[in-house]
């Protein structure tokens, strides 16, 4: 009989010791979940709904209604923007037909030159459209923003324009080589979608609840308190990633039929929800998404259920509370079900590992554990054995790959690198 794991002392506190992380079982992506195994590829799509079922009432909350109206308006728009190799559109997306209540604002690169439709690469950004490149036309995003050096005030400033572009951030957007790899890309801010506000908030009116379950909350009525599986902010941030790729196919320079979502970091756990929930995402990059997202959370190291329950209540619906004391035990299902939700598409997790927290090898775990559903599909899983050195390629294949890196948390050129090699097989490009 296998023993049962004891509570771990400071469970809402992240633990950096592998030696105590407690025996743990991985549900089998490929039975359902009374224990009956998959017997044809045929029984795929009702397993697969029962895994997004399952995260929608125990993790993510359920999955926002897509909306009944949507009004995409070009508001402006440069032919030669950034040395001339680009088309640099802007765009307002309303859901009600007077063009009243939430709206969210995307900036769309598309390649100039192009002479067919091109992939596309959807990502939300923080502080901002203005961000991505200095461009002085694209207006400084007015929404609430997080207290910081860039956003005095909770406002962004432009002090943070064209931040991305330099290569020497953390985070970049390398629009260049995006371009120039016959790709388009798009953005939104994701503090327009749903405020986003730090745990220990001092004023009332911008702490996470009810503050955070604004924005595009307003389009789903009352919430009810009484719920423990209400829409979360990373589902309303992955309901927003759609709505962006309902606006791509809407303008026909580009192929949304080869589109890939990406993010870093919390907006990474949103692309990998997007994903997993709209299987018109033909390819999906979530970069260094941790805890939450990619990391196996039995193994219960690093950003754990306890402190995601403790410091971001706005993410996660209450149904997840009751694993937060002894995920290896009490949990019924984990993150590599999720990633396997993604099969037949394609999936890279990008990881980094500068710091624990983040579980480098809880992710590359969870990436193994979900290899079976590409197999069992006919399509070839995550190669290699063991765990990838830092910077190799080898745990990439042509569907599913898992790769990190040392140095800064954020998108670097490496990560783009791989995430546009790996679009471009995905693609025959």
């Amino acid at each position: 009989m296998q023993e049962i794991p004891p509570i771990r002392p400071n469970w809402d506190e992240a633990n950096y010791d592998e030696s105590a992380i407690a025996p743990y079982t991985l549900e089998d992506p490929l039975a359902f979940a009374d224990g009956t195994p998959l017997r044809s590829k045929e029984e795929w799509p009702r397993r697969r709904q029962e895994i997004l079922d399952i995260f929608a009432h125990e993790m993510y909350g359920v999955e926002p209604p897509p909306p009944d109206t949507l009004i995409t308006e070009c508001v402006d728009e440069k032919c030669d923007a950034m040395a001339g190799y680009v088309v640099r559109s802007q765009y307002k997306m309303w859901f009600r037909q007077d063009k009243t209540g939430p709206c969210i604002t995307w900036i769309v690169f598309r390649p100039r030159y192009a002479e067919k439709p091109v992939p596309v690469i959807l990502g939300l950004n923080y502080r901002g459209n203005h961000e991505l490149v200095p461009d002085p036309d694209i207006p400084v995003m007015q929404a609430w923003s997080h207290e910081g050096k860039l956003t005095p005030n909770n406002h962004a400033t432009e002090a943070s324009r064209g931040l991305r572009s330099n290569p020497n951030a953390d985070s970049t957007f390398p629009l260049g080589m995006i371009i120039a790899r016959g790709y388009a890309a798009m953005s939104a801010c994701y503090c327009e979608i749903s405020p986003d506000p730090y745990p220990d908030e001092p004023d009332p009116k911008f702490q996470q609840n009810p503050f955070a379950y604004t924005g595009v909350f307003d389009l789903w009525g009352k919430r009810d308190e009484s719920r423990d599986d209400n829409t979360t902010a990373l589902g309303a941030w992955a309901w927003a990633l759609s709505r962006g790729l309902d606006l791509a196919e809407r303008i026909p320079e580009l192929d949304a039929k080869r589109s890939v979502v990406t993010g870093c970091s919390r907006l990474g756990k949103a692309a990998l929800l997007a994903a997993a929930r709209d299987e018109r995402f033909a390819v999906a990059v979530p970069n260094q998404c941790g805890g939450g997202g990619a990391c196996l959370a039995k193994r219960d190291f690093g950003e754990c259920v306890g402190t995601e329950m403790k410091m971001f209540t706005h993410w996660y619906c209450k149904a997840y509370a009751k694993y937060a004391k002894n995920p290896a035990r009490t949990l019924t299902f984990d993150q590599h079900l999720l990633l396997a939700s993604i099969a037949p598409r394609h999936l890279l997790i990008e990881g980094y590992n500068t710091s624990p927290w983040m579980d480098t090898y809880g992710e590359y775990l969870a990436c193994r554990a979900a290899s079976p559903a590409w197999e069992f599909l006919g399509l070839p899983g995550m190669p290699g054995e063991g765990n990838p050195a830092k910077y190799s390629t080898e745990a990439i294949g042509p569907y599913l790959g898992y790769v990190w890196r040392t140095e800064q948390h954020g998108i670097s050129a490496y990560d783009w690198k791989w995430m546009l090699d790996f679009a471009d097989q995905a693609f025959g490009l």
